[in-house]
């Protein structure tokens, strides 16, 4: 049912975790199988440099936390605003269909956080 890509990222997570007064915060849920995500992070130079989350769900939503936040670290905040559900998906070489939900919530997260850090950078100018 599930590969060996997202079997990894949920027994390993990467960047999980809480980051202390994050840059943006993305807090994503899904009424009907009870996920929650929050995505927390810190920009410098307009690159995310420092990425987190919290996840409180399945093992695909946590997997697929742990991916987003790994395609993310790094990019510039307009690369990171077109990683896609499709991307995580890709990475984890697939998801059963009844779990596809938190492959869009991960991204749903990354871009909340996205649109946080944005409204505080235009609040301060």
């Amino acid at each position: 049912m599930y590969t060996e890509k997202l079997l990894d990222h949920f027994k390993n997570p990467r960047n999980m975790g809480r980051i202390e007064n994050p840059d943006g915060i993305g807090k994503v849920g899904n009424p009907v199988c009870g996920d929650v995500m929050w995505i927390y992070i810190k920009v410098k130079d307009n690159r995310i440099e420092d990425i987190k989350f919290e996840t409180f769900g399945c093992g695909a939503a946590i997997a697929t936390s742990s991916v987003i936040t790994e395609l993310a670290k790094g990019k510039t905040i307009e690369e990171a605003e077109k990683i896609t559900n499709k991307d995580v998906i890709d990475v984890l070489e697939g998801l059963p269909p009844l779990k596809k939900h938190c492959s869009l919530l991960a991204e749903e997260g990354l871009h909340a956080a996205i649109e946080d850090y944005r409204k505080k950078q235009n609040s301060q100018k």
